[in-house]
């Protein structure tokens, strides 16, 4: 079952469908496991905030020199994110371990909604051959997937910030992720958020672009089209 981030759409709260089935809101994430989040907007149109006006959300909250922070390498550009292990630390502990392990190199944003996020992290991206099962797969451990437990906090799905794809189960959350393009108050304390971007919200914008517009295509990115992160690292803050 894919993970979904489950998107309420105007009266319609879409939980739990086949991707197919979730309009333009859906977000997948992980093996048997379907999640969806919640979207305001299904506009097509370019982002409102240009990425020259980028402030990362929470500017409070920022690393200190030396401090391990995550980044992901792309032909649209570097994305450097940082980690709040205070509010998600399952979340952040098992990211840094993927990160560390090279798990998230080779793997593609297979769902893109602009004006609303991109997911990647589904191991079965790195394969074309799979392309068909893009936005099912998740962290195998032993055979079975590593799940992880929900952390949900008062940390808001604004511009930039980064969180978790999982199926209707609140603890189903595995190796997929999505970063925020566009604020969505209807995540809030439904979905684990665990970072915030750093720098490369321009590459995101770039990136978003890829996602089918069509409404029934809930995001889904052509597999040739889909961009790959070349290199995923864990890196110490300042990144050069």
């Amino acid at each position: 079952m894919i993970k979904l981030i489950v998107l309420a759409f105007s009266a319609l709260l879409i939980a739990g469908c086949d991707p197919k089935e979730v309009n333009s809101s859906g977000i997948a994430v992980g093996e048997s496991t379907t999640t969806t989040m919640t979207s305001e907007s299904t506009t097509t149109s370019e982002p409102e905030v240009s990425a020259s006006e980028y402030v990362i959300p929470y500017p409070d909250r920022k690393p200190k020199d030396g401090e391990e922070v995550g980044v992901f390498e792309t032909e649209k550009g570097k994305i450097v994110f940082m980690f709040f292990p205070d509010k998600a630390p399952k979340h952040v502990s098992q990211l840094k371990k993927l990160l560390k392990d090279g798990f998230y190199t080779g793997t593609r944003f297979h769902r893109c909604m602009n004006n609303f996020m991109v997911q990647g992290g589904d191991p079965n991206s790195k394969d074309m051959s799979k392309a068909g099962m893009w936005g099912t797969g998740g962290y195998v451990e032993n055979g079975k997937e590593v799940n992880i437990p929900a952390e949900f906090t008062d940390i808001k799905h604004l511009r930039g910030v980064c969180s978790a794809a999982r199926s209707p189960d609140p603890n189903s959350a595995s190796s997929q992720f999505f970063l925020m393009q566009a604020a969505y108050p209807s995540l809030d304390g439904q979905y684990s958020a665990w970072g915030q971007v750093l720098s490369g919200m321009d590459a995101v914008d770039k990136i978003v672009l890829t996602g089918d517009p069509n409404p029934q295509a809930n995001g889904a990115v052509e597999p040739s089209a889909a961009i790959v992160i070349t290199k995923a690292s864990l890196e110490k803050w300042p990144v050069k």
